[in-house]
């Protein structure tokens, strides 16, 4: 049914756009469609009120809406209650409401309280609604939380009392109710591992929680989960008996479930770099044990997942990641209370929290970057090892075997893009720790951190040379490795001695992976200069024939002897063709012969002419004139 999911989706994305004033009236707009929809509404506006009826576990199980119709009429009064407080809270500068309004917001909250109630009432019976324990579950926590609301703002005006006892029993039944909602919430975080019901516990009952129990006079060294298992009604049966379904383990301490004494479960100090810190809060010593517990479940989870893929053994780092931000937290808001008492600095409580501090978050910062390593590769992307090509389940159809193919280049660099990218969140996390409180002021520290700087990014270069490799760029890659070599060899000074092959990875690294780091590139480094001096001798010996190619005359000039090196087709001829001579066989004209009159040719020639003049005159004279012709075509008047 998703209860808890359906409440905080609506509360999310209406605050996000506005105020409670804004989620009231959205809720009131969704209740009028859900009463549409199960046919709950007048047909018109004079149309005569009628009493709605009682709903009904058979109406749950016939139709999910009204689920959905009981959830939004309770959230719809709890919307009202905190628009009315925030009213008030700013019409009397800060001061809350009182009076009249006071008894409004506790009235709606009771309303929210007793619409959840009937929902799980009704959800209880399972035949008839189809609820599952998850269901009920959820219904119960949101029953407890309105109700421990409702309490909260009945108590929550004036100053702490000096009557230890009086305060607790008013704070009571608010400690219940809060402490029972966190169990049930925190059994369903472990069995779904949906975070929303982690956000729920962290920003709104665990605030909730711990104000009621400092109202009541109690510690602040005792942590809110044991506040908690103090005050969860264990008279409830059938609540206790639906918990210990999911979570058989939701009300023991984490020191039983150990089976070790309070003193060899909960640290007691911890140390950064030869400085001891002692450790008060009975919250932050239970986080760091619970830390301690997840790191040797991951040692022997990746025990066991040596064989599977980097992804496998990366998220086997969410618990332990998830533990360590709880701890990082839980310092800091200890801080945060020192601060607000106006602690100094130089005070011993805020000495061992600031060290206590920069362990925590330097643990968390190592845990990132060995899950980073993880995604890489067990070897930290030493070696350019394809991945293994997966077979096809189904046999070929003409019933031969599939033939495993290499890895393609778009997938190789598709690939070391993805180490690229691990290897910049790892050089992040490092360059972040110089930013932590305290870390500066170290300088051997900041050396080892500038070591590691170097090893990681040592391993970035050469990456990056695979990548150049497959395509070719022999220089680029041999240049990256030259400078990864040079790294390689910085980072080699700051080695962890007291680190062995057996620990789990985090930010140090051993003498033995530095070793094989420089051997590896020394070999490479060799290999790859080889490749580019070669490449560059062919370059220059091509450059050369082309450059004697060029200087000789083209093919079409060169047609009596065949070129030894075969033909150059790039210079069949000279083009554009240029202006020059061209040699021809000489041609003789006559031409005097016209004009000038040889010895013995002048009496020829004479009476050659004598005859044809003649003739040319009798032509004449025989010739008539004709008459002209007149009109078109000859045809004219006479």
């Amino acid at each position: 049914m998703d209860i808890t999911h359906s409440i905080l989706s609506n509360r999310e994305s209406a605050l996000l756009t506005g105020d409670y004033g804004t989620y009231h009236a959205q809720l009131s707009r969704q209740l009028r469609s859900v009463r549409k929809r199960v046919g709950w509404t007048t047909s018109s506006k004079n149309t005569k009120y009628v009493q709605r009826p009682d709903i009904t576990a058979e109406d749950i199980g016939g139709n999910k809406e009204f689920v959905t119709l009981l959830l939004l009429t309770a959230e719809r009064a709890r919307a009202h209650a905190m628009q009315l407080k925030a009213q008030k809270a700013t019409d009397n500068s800060g001061k809350g409401p009182t009076g009249s309004a006071r008894s409004h917001i506790i009235s709606r909250l009771n309303k929210a309280a007793k619409c959840a109630n009937n929902l799980t009432l009704l959800l209880h019976d399972r035949g008839a609604t189809k609820s599952t324990d998850e269901d009920v579950l959820e219904a119960e926590a949101c029953v407890l939380m309105l109700k421990g609301e409702e309490e909260f703002e009945k108590q929550s005006q004036g100053s702490r009392d000096r009557d230890a006892q009086g305060s607790r029993e008013r704070w009571q039944t608010c400690l219940t109710h809060f402490s029972a909602a966190r169990v049930i919430y925190n059994a369903l975080f472990k069995s779904t591992k949906n975070e929303q019901f982690k956000e729920l516990i962290a920003n709104t009952i665990d605030p909730s929680l711990e104000y009621a129990s400092y109202r009541a006079h109690g510690t602040r060294k005792t942590a809110v989960a044991a506040v908690a298992r103090r005050y969860f009604p264990a008279d409830n049966e059938q609540l206790l008996g639906l918990i210990e379904k999911l979570d058989s383990d939701a009300l023991k301490d984490p020191r039983e479930l150990a089976g070790r004494t309070s003193t060899e479960n909960f640290p007691t100090n911890i140390s950064w770099r030869g400085r001891e810190a002692n450790i008060t809060d009975a919250s932050i010593g239970q986080a760091l044990a619970t830390v301690q517990s997840e790191a040797a479940k991951l040692k022997s989870a990746l025990a066991d997942l040596m064989q599977s893929s980097n992804k496998e053994r990366g998220a086997a780092y969410d618990d332990i990641l998830i533990a360590n931000q709880d701890a990082a937290d839980t310092v800091r808001h200890a801080i945060e209370e020192l601060e607000k008492e106006g602690v100094d600095e130089g005070d011993t409580r805020m000495q061992d929290l600031r060290v206590t501090s920069l362990a925590i978050n330097y643990d968390l910062i190592g845990w990132r970057v060995g899950r980073n390593r993880m995604l890489i590769g067990l070897d930290d992307g030493l070696k350019m090892e394809g991945e293994k090509a997966r077979r096809p389940r189904r046999p070929r159809k003409d019933g031969k075997e599939w033939v495993e193919k290499p890895e393609g280049t778009g997938r190789a660099l598709a690939r070391f893009r993805e180490r690229v990218v691990l290897y910049n969140g790892i050089l992040q996390s490092i360059d972040s720790v110089k930013e932590l409180r305290g870390a500066a002021r170290d300088q051997t520290f900041l050396k080892e951190l500038e070591g590691q700087l170097a090893y990681f990014r040592a391993l970035k270069c050469l990456n990056i040379a695979y990548a150049h490799s497959l395509q070719s760029a022999t220089t680029n890659a041999l240049a990256l490795l030259s400078q990864a070599k040079d790294l390689s060899t910085n980072a080699s000074s700051t080695v962890s001695s007291s680190l062995s092959e057996s620990d789990v990875p985090k930010l140090s690294f051993t003498s033995q992976q530095s070793t094989s780091l420089q051997s590896h590139l020394q070999s490479l480094v060799l290999r790859f200069h080889s490749l580019a001096d070669i490449q560059d001798r062919l370059e220059t010996e091509a450059a050369e024939a082309n450059k004697a190619r060029t200087a000789a005359p083209p093919v079409i000039e060169r047609l009596a002897a065949y070129p030894p090196g075969g033909p150059d087709v790039n210079q069949m001829v000279e083009y554009p063709p240029k202006l020059s001579p061209v040699p021809v066989k000489p041609l003789y004209l006559d031409l005097a012969w016209n004009y000038i009159h040889y010895p013995g040719q002048g009496e020829e020639v004479a009476a050659a002419a004598a005859p044809v003049e003649e003739a040319g005159e009798e032509e004449t004279e025989a010739e008539e004139p004709k008459p002209a012709k007149r009109g078109w075509f000859g045809f004219g008047r006479a």
